[in-house]
């Protein structure tokens, strides 16, 4: 099986992650030549070759209108898309943006429909298309959740999105290429500390990256400034199969993308191509995992009757499932552990529910990487009636289960004896 394994030690921007699957292949003038074929709106592309802490890798360099994003001329996005600003510098400068930020309102904003616009008429294969608005999706949610604003109403500066698009576009052609059957992330270092915006000074990372990140193995590391960028993170989030360390594989190819600052570490991700060790199973199989949370919390003061009503209020929410255990707590006192299972986007949604309809002062939090069957419905239709079957499949097994209300209302229907009549 091929695997793509990328290492995030530098964290990752859209332009380092390019560069490093640009890196492992073998013409990479026919690419660069390829995508500047592609006609997006002022864009151009070009690489040349570059060295950090000894180690030598590729560089690319996107202009809009024979303009580097990151220039000091090009005002920020009204709605604080800011990760353009440095995609290709990989550490802020953003304090040069705000005195000049009332200079250039003449640039146009694009919104995600006219991104949509944009990708449907380049000459791509469905699959990079889908690829790439789902990418852009997600910087567009996590810019609408740090905003407060619906995405509809979200707008990148016209110079920025151009600059993003292209970096999302490149990666997802480069992998389209390379076609790994699984690709593996290292957790991404983030980098600490506050960068400057027009907006003021924000935490590291950035919102739109922290919200994309959740979920994702992540670490601060002992560099100052901004490692990771939302189109970095966006990027590594929609492809990963898997968050961990490097797997047992056979590397045939290694590839570095470097950003433009020097750090004591070599400020580059690296892409290794090779073949995983050991028996693998069919690439379904191997995708056939996710994280889910585990939020738990020890009680001691509600009613069973209480207890009751928050499982239901945390079911009819975003909670996967909810159960209970009996437990011994401090002073000899009997109690109660409460554990929700949810969906790490759905983490604070369930977590306000936990403390609305409970006691409980703290919550506790797990996350849980787990392997799951394929999970379908079907109907089938019986002498005595429509019943629904569950089907769980994969990891070589098979299992079937009929949906319990369906047989009990079959029994009730047809007034069919359980035998202790």
């Amino acid at each position: 099986m091929k695997c793509l394994y990328l290492e995030c030690n530098m964290g990752v921007a859209g332009d380092m992650l390019m560069g490093a699957l640009l890196d492992t292949i073998e013409d990479k003038d026919a690419w660069i030549e390829q995508m500047n074929h592609l006609n997006l709106p002022g864009v151009h592309l070009s690489y040349r070759t570059d060295e950090k802490c000894g180690i030598t890798g590729t560089h690319i360099t996107v202009t809009v209108h024979g303009v580097e994003e990151g220039q000091p001329h090009h005002e920020l996005p009204h709605e604080h898309h800011h990760e353009q600003t440095h995609e290709h510098h990989h550490e802020q400068t953003h304090e040069h943006h705000h005195e000049h930020a009332h200079e250039h309102h003449e640039h146009s904003h694009t919104s995600l429909a006219d991104i949509k616009q944009i990708v449907s008429q380049l000459h791509l294969s469905e699959s990079v298309k889908k690829n790439a608005m789902a990418v852009y999706g997600l910087i567009a949610e996590a810019e609408s959740a740090a905003h407060g604003k619906p995405v509809e109403q979200i707008h990148f500066h016209e110079v920025g999105t151009m600059d993003a698009l292209a970096d999302v576009i490149g990666c997802c052609l480069l992998i389209e290429q390379i076609a790994p059957d699984k690709i593996v992330v290292s957790p991404v270092r983030t980098g600490f500390g506050q960068v400057h915006c027009a907006h003021g000074i924000l935490p590291v990372p950035a919102p739109a990256a922290a919200w994309i990140l959740n979920g994702v193995p992540t670490m601060a590391g002992n560099i100052e400034g901004e490692l990771c960028t939302p189109t970095g993170a966006a990027l590594v989030r929609h492809f990963a199969d898997e968050f961990s360390y490097q797997p047992e594989m056979t590397v045939t190819s290694i590839g570095y993308g470097t950003g433009v600052k020097d750090f004591p570490v070599a400020n580059c991700v690296r892409a290794m191509i090779g073949t995983l060790a050991g028996k693998q199973v069919d690439e379904t199989t191997e995708k056939m995992r996710d994280t889910i949370l585990e939020l738990s919390c020890n009680i001691d003061d509600m009613t069973g009757e209480e207890l009751g009503y928050a499982k239901e209020q945390l079911m009819e929410g975003k909670a996967v499932d909810v159960y209970t255990i009996p437990i011994g707590m401090k002073k000899n006192r009997p109690g109660t552990m409460l554990s929700v299972l949810c969906k790490p986007e759905d983490r604070a949604e369930v977590v306000q529910d936990i403390f609305r309809y409970t006691t409980t002062i703290g919550i506790r939090m797990y996350e849980c990487p787990r392997f799951i069957l394929n999970r379908t419905q079907e109907e089938r239709y019986t002498e005595l009636g429509k019943l629904r079957v569950k089907i769980s499949h994969g990891y070589g097994v098979k299992r079937e289960k009929a949906e319990h209300e369906d047989l009990r209302k079959m029994i009730e229907n047809n007034e069919i004896s359980d035998g202790k009549n």
